[in-house]
């Protein structure tokens, strides 16, 4: 790939396998499938959901997550038409660079790249205290080192390698998800044969508590509706896989149709059957709500089940993260906007260098949540949390540029291999929504810390950019 100048915002319809020299393009539909799934279902679903419900009620809890998965749909639909036109590696700061400006281009990239390594550095802590419940002499910073290794082994082998891992990490927490709706769903219409307490709630009868519909009233559901967008995150990686892709313009579509359905499916419809099942307020953070289901209809190990699917669940994300972390800055090298030395590949096709700094950085995320965890630690979750909706609100802005200069350049809209539907209402409507859960922050005090460091954050980012990068491209040779 050329480095970065101003270029028309062509399509290109049937992108060649060669569209970026070096990474190999040897990923199907199913890879991405489940690298997205892997990105997304983590300790969110497994281990927090339990507060979402307490806090907007069974109803609420769903409506919360419908208007998740509709944000989802909103921000992948503008994802398909992009990942298609920039079928690069690392794809998010490409877009945005080609249709709004290489500043917001190399913001994006630094944004998300720090979202997951912090991601990371949790994941692997998370990981190393729940093994405590098998192995209790063993120390959690050992286990952090053995799942780091295991981790940056299967980045490492090749492209096609890591998405094999992550497609059966994928299958194990999917597996969980289905057994939960199946057996939960069977429980709420009278079928439990192997539970111990005849007194199981009867369809949704959960549902209608003391205190109505709503107990917290519906502001409950608006603060519950942030966070979810965040528990929906890692869907976006369907566009950082895009550079090793067999067939982007067939697979990225099909990829991002699938995904989205079956997050609605599975995340709904498990957040369904754990709030007919728990009752609001004896649901919280001390157990998996996966767990206190389970148990509830008689499932034999249920905790010892759920720990394994809890602990694989965080590693498939946190190797999904690390992916996406090397990409990015393999693909900053690329335009010129990170040391050339992250662009080397391996005989297979994988930026080494570029993976081993993401490690490294994952590893410091991890220090740091010990040495500290209300200094150095508070701010780089505060930047995580802000980046995800801020990286949405990239993909929906640079699409919305990008199909007006595409039109405007006679461009034929019609012959696109995916176009998103009902333009501009689609970006526009994803923009709005990601822009009011920002606002909606600062009148949550637990969240508000991410509008703090990471607006801050942005800004620094655009400043770096003009006096590193801007100004040189501005001089004159000779001048």
């Amino acid at each position: 790939m050329e480095p970065l100048t101003p270029l028309k915002p062509a399509v290109r319809q049937d992108p060649p396998a060669t569209a970026e020299s070096g990474l190999r393009r040897s990923m199907g539909p199913r890879h991405l499938i489940m690298i997205a799934m892997g990105g997304v279902i983590g300790s969110g679903l497994f281990l927090s959901s339990g507060y979402t419900i307490s806090q907007a009620g069974p109803l609420g809890a769903v409506i919360a997550y419908l208007v998740g998965a509709f944000v989802v749909y909103l921000v992948m639909a503008c994802l398909g038409e992009l990942a298609i036109a920039y079928p690069v590696s690392g794809a998010f700061h490409i877009y945005a660079a080609r249709s709004i400006g290489p500043a917001t281009g190399f913001t994006t990239a630094w944004l998300y790249w720090l979202c997951w390594a912090v991601a990371i550095g949790s994941e692997f802590t998370a990981s190393g205290l729940l093994m405590q419940r098998w192995f209790p002499g063993v120390d959690v910073w050992v286990w952090c080192l053995v799942f780091a290794a295991v981790l940056f082994g299967l980045n490492a082998v090749s492209a096609k390698f890591f998405g094999e891992s992550e497609f059966w990490f994928a299958i194990v927490k999917v597996a969980a998800i289905i057994g939960l709706i199946v057996l939960g769903g069977a429980a709420l219409l009278g079928f439990h044969p192997l539970s111990q307490d005849g007194d199981h709630p009867f369809l949704f009868e959960n549902f209608a508590t003391e205190g109505g519909l709503f107990p917290n009233g519906f502001t409950g559901v608006l603060v519950t509706a942030l966070a979810v967008f965040y528990a929906f995150s890692g869907s976006e990686l369907i566009g950082v896989a895009a550079g090793e892709t067999k067939d982007p313009a067939t697979s990225i579509p099909k990829a991002m149709r699938s995904t989205v359905v079956r997050l609605l499916v599975f995340f709904v419809g498990a957040i369904a059957v754990i709030a007919a099942t728990i009752p609001f307020d004896e649901v919280g953070l001390d157990e998996s709500p996966f767990v206190t289901v389970f148990s509830s209809i008689g499932i034999p190990f249920a905790a010892d089940i759920m720990n394994f699917v809890i602990i694989t669940a965080l590693l498939s994300a946190g190797n999904s993260g690390l992916f996406s972390c090397a990409r990015m800055l393999y693909s900053l090298a690329d335009e010129g906007h990170a040391p050339q030395a992250l662009k080397k590949l391996t005989r297979r096709g994988i930026p080494l260098i570029a993976l081993s700094v993401s490690m490294l950085g994952g590893l410091a995320s991890l220090v740091s949540s010990v040495v500290a965890p209300e200094t150095v630690y508070l701010v780089l979750v505060s930047v995580a949390g802000f980046a995800v909706v801020g990286v949405w609100m990239s993909i929906a802005a640079s699409h919305f540029f990008h199909r007006r200069a595409f039109v405007r350049n006679g461009g034929d809209v019609s012959a696109l291999s995916y176009r998103a539907p009902l333009f501009p209402l689609v970006p526009i409507l994803a923009f709005v929504l990601c822009l009011v859960s920002l606002v909606g922050i600062a009148l949550d005090p637990n969240q508000v810390a991410a509008l703090y460091f990471g607006i801050p954050f942005v800004a620094a980012c655009y400043v770096f950019f003009h006096f590193k990068y801007r100004a040189k491209a501005l001089q004159v040779p000779g001048a």
